[in-house]
């Protein structure tokens, strides 16, 4: 099972898996305008991998088959601050 891949040129650390290379027949329009231009990054077989960084590969695996194309976005990122704040307290404003 081939995967071609590409990152967004709009959002960072984001990619797009699709079936062929340049082949984005199966990508809602939406999807593409909010991604932006792709910029083509590697083509892999995914179907002898275990694993892939940042992805389950088991969801690639069934995007691809079922829609066609599968959309990696980064985790949301964690405000630190705001974290240490709450723990320890700072945001609570009873005491």
């Amino acid at each position: 099972m081939l995967s071609a891949i590409y990152k967004s040129t709009r959002k960072v650390d984001t990619y797009l898996f699709v079936e062929k290379r340049d082949d984005f027949s199966k990508v809602p329009e939406a999807l593409l305008n909010t991604f932006g231009k792709p910029v083509f990054v590697m083509l892999i077989n995914i179907g002898n991998r275990e694993s892939l960084a940042g992805a389950d590969i088991k969801k690639v695996k069934q995007n691809l088959a079922d829609q066609g194309y599968y959309l990696q976005i980064p985790p949301p990122r964690v405000n630190l601050l705001e974290k240490f704040r709450n723990e320890n307290g700072a945001n609570d404003l009873t005491k």
